[in-house]
């Protein structure tokens, strides 16, 4: 296990603030100028967030070396690419709540301040666990080779995300209107307070958020136990997810092999834990993965998935992605009333 590097508290106050401001950007477009996105302000925003990205690992390249800042672009691509993966389920939430276009901007970014406040608290947990029990390795390979097996086996299913067990209680137990009420999450109905659906969608995707969670954190810890670095390559992976998901929603239906690329990114990394825990604990003999095979596995599998998804969906357009389940699709699982497809939740709880 590498050493600890030494952050300092302003160091991490400052990596804080700006992510902070720039979310803050987000909120203030999503909440003040609710209007469709298209292409060209999507590609803008999303090449301006990579290239922040990229610009804050060349600084933190230079500050504290090439292996740590091999780890930060490692860990944000890895990170990235499962960002992905919470797209198609974003566009599953979407259309099952019939989301009209012009609050999709502010349910994103709501979302994702849910996903960075979840996963601040699964790093800090996370971390602590790491430096008081190396044994934490091998649960976080074993719980990622899990993930990966299931996630395949189940690749070409939809999550259900009316059956989650917090959307079904929270549309019975709150009062919901039939509209959306202008974007707004609370509004009255006579001397009635109410929510809105937009509530209960941000609800849902809070709830899938900390599920995912349980997968993308383990996983760049695969790659970096430095805290800072888990941090920094979630938070400007997650920065850039509400641009991208204007960007890509047109092409995620042709990602048909993305389930399986991930799910082998995911088998890998949890190898590469299980090995570095038992270079640890067991014997300095067993042999650990470098960074740098990681990054070029990682593209690798990221590359011909691509490619092959584009090719197969040429040849073959009524083939159509699918985000992956962790269970098995229910007997009794139809359509909804919206005519979205119900499976099992991909993470579900």
């Amino acid at each position: 296990m590498s050493a600890q590097l030494d952050i300092s508290l302003l160091t991490w106050l400052l990596t804080i603030g700006l992510v902070v401001a720039l979310l803050a950007v987000d909120l203030v477009v999503a909440a003040k100028r609710p209007h469709h996105v298209g292409i060209g302000e999507a590609t803008a925003w999303s090449v301006g967030y990579v290239a922040i990205a990229i610009g804050f690992g060349v600084w933190f390249t230079l500050h504290y070396g090439g292996g740590p800042g091999t780890e930060f672009f490692v860990g944000y691509l890895v990170e990235k690419s499962l960002s992905v993966d919470n797209l198609f389920v974003f566009v599953i939430i979407m259309s099952t709540f019939s989301v009209p276009d012009r609050h999709r901007h502010k349910v994103l970014t709501f979302g994702i301040v849910l996903a960075l406040v979840m996963r601040g608290i699964f790093i800090a947990l996370g971390a602590t666990l790491l430096s008081l029990f190396s044994f934490v390795f091998l649960l976080f390979g074993l719980l990622l080779i899990y993930t990966a097996v299931q996630l395949y086996r189940h690749r070409d299913e939809d999550p259900d995300i009316e059956d989650n067990v917090v959307v079904k209680t929270s549309r019975r137990v709150l009062p919901v209107t039939d509209d959306y009420a202008g974007g707004d999450l609370f509004t009255h109905e006579g001397d009635k307070r109410m929510v809105t659906p937009l509530f209960v969608v941000l609800i849902a995707i809070g709830t899938i958020d900390l599920l995912f969670a349980l997968d993308s954190i383990p996983a760049v810890f695969g790659i970096t136990s430095q805290p800072y670095v888990v941090f920094a390559a979630n938070a400007f992976a997650l920065l850039g997810l509400r641009a991208l998901f204007f960007l890509v929603q047109g092409l995620l239906d042709r990602l048909v092999y993305l389930s399986v690329g991930l799910s082998l990114i995911l088998a890998f990394i949890g190898v590469k834990l299980i090995l570095q825990w038992a270079h640890e604990d067991v014997s300095k003999s067993v042999p650990e993965i470098p960074t740098l095979l990681s990054l070029a596995v990682i593209a690798v599998v990221l590359a011909v998935v691509t490619v092959a998804s584009l090719v197969k969906t040429k040849r073959d357009p009524s083939v159509k992605a699918h985000p992956g389940s962790l269970r098995t699709r229910r007997a009794s699982a139809g359509r909804s009333g919206k005519g979205q497809p119900q499976a099992a939740d991909r993470r579900s709880s």
